[in-house]
């Protein structure tokens, strides 16, 4: 038994040493680039078997080298969450990077070959901690691919022109320079069109280029800055949820919920709504209600908005799989507090029953009651729906204001 606890915690323990080697291989890889590329280090220094590559591709390496590094660190931060994509880009990346510090023949790049090739082995071998899939949107793919079929399209139109970019296009890098500070409207204006051919294809790289990178910047950095929201806001609410006392906690937002928070707010009642979208987090604290950014089948979020301290719990989002989760973790730390859900599919009604709801409605089982009644002619059925939907207040109005 305690050879088995030992392998557990060696197997939560090794994910975590493949992204701190991650980590540690894109901070050397970029000081040891920026050394090299500032410094231009000395040739007495050159690793003797490495002593035949020419200068350029050293500088090159480097330059690489350094590029790398800091495209590592975005790896190393998706790692964290178990990114799949970032595993694959991690994988891909400390190679290069491993390449890129032989290439530049110095002893100071050994330290990143040696730790990149150490980090690639234990990525490989702990690949199943990284299995989390993608966030990407299918609008946000296809940012990513604009910008990937502007940059090729102006970098092999440039190379394909080159002979009318006069002498400044030699080689597909001076091609892919200039597609790319075209299309960032950045423009140094070392390398220009002598031609009218030339100069109408700069145009269209103008024109695509500079349309990807807007559409990508509003579809990639859109989501972060909503997220950075939300976590400002879920800052901003949490003073106010250490003060709440006797309140009522409710467990997502869908159909079901929406007559429920407007009852709430037309009650004035003291409540907290628990959500995971911070779309939706971001909508509802429009409507003044307390929010908190959060899954609330999980304790960390309930034991915020403080559970311990609430008077009711209610589940009532579409998924009842989710809501018997939710009911488990607040009786779990609440024992006394009264939950109350709602049922999308009436056969769920006895299973929320054994998570350990007080009480279930099926809003399905409800309406089809009244219903039947109505139809039966049973008295006071209309009645009771109307007070129920709120609708009886609004017919008395219109019957005392006919011209309405």
């Amino acid at each position: 038994m305690a050879r088995a606890g030992a392998e557990r915690v060696a197997d939560v323990r090794r994910p975590r040493v493949a992204v701190l080697l991650t980590g540690v291989v894109a901070a050397v890889a970029i000081v040891t680039g920026v050394v090299a590329l500032v410094e231009q280090a000395a040739p007495s220094t050159v690793v003797p078997v490495f002593g035949f590559v020419p200068t350029p591709l050293r500088q090159t390496a480097a330059f690489v080298g350094t590029l790398t590094g800091f495209t590592l660190l975005l790896a190393a931060h998706g790692l964290r969450s178990g990114g799949h994509l970032a595993w694959l880009a991690a994988v891909v990346l400390l190679p290069l990077a491993a390449l890129a510090g032989v290439l530049q023949g110095s002893p100071v790049t050994v330290p990143v070959v040696v730790l990149a090739l150490v980090a690639l082995a234990v990525l490989v071998r702990t690949r199943r901690a990284f299995s989390r899939p993608t966030s990407l949107t299918s609008t946000q793919l296809a940012a990513v691919g604009a910008i990937v079929a502007s940059q090729t399209y102006g970098t092999v139109g440039t190379w394909a022109l080159r002979d009318q970019f006069g002498a400044t296009v030699t080689n597909p890098v001076d091609a892919f320079y200039f597609a790319l500070v075209t299309a960032s409207t950045v423009g140094y204006g070392d390398v220009s069109p002598e031609t009218t051919t030339a100069r109408l294809f700069a145009m269209s790289v103008v024109v695509v280029g500079t349309s990807s990178f807007a559409v990508a910047a509003g579809a990639l950095l859109a989501p972060l800055i909503e997220a950075r929201f939300a976590s400002a806001l879920g800052t901003m609410s949490d003073r106010r949820l250490s003060l709440i006392d006797d309140h009522l906690v409710v467990a997502g937002a869908g159909d079901l919920t929406e007559p429920i928070l407007e009852e709430l707010l037309a009650a004035d009642a003291e409540f907290v709504v628990v959500v995971e979208s911070a779309e939706r987090a971001n909508a509802l604290a429009d409507r003044d209600c307390l929010v908190h950014v959060g899954d609330p089948s999980d304790e960390e979020p309930l034991r915020t908005v403080g559970i311990d301290r609430a008077r009711a719990f209610v589940a009532a989002t579409d998924d009842d799989a989710h809501d018997a989760l939710s009911i488990l973790t607040a009786r779990e730390l609440n024992p006394d507090l009264r939950v109350v859900a709602a049922a999308t599919d009436r056969e769920n009604a006895k299973k929320l029953k054994r998570a350990g709801a007080d009480a279930v409605i099926s809003p399905a089982v409800l309406g089809g009651h009244l219903l039947v009644r109505s139809a039966l002619g049973s008295g006071g059925v209309e009645e009771l729906a109307e007070r129920l939907l709120g609708t009886d207040g609004d017919e008395a109005e219109a019957e005392a204001d006919p011209g309405r």
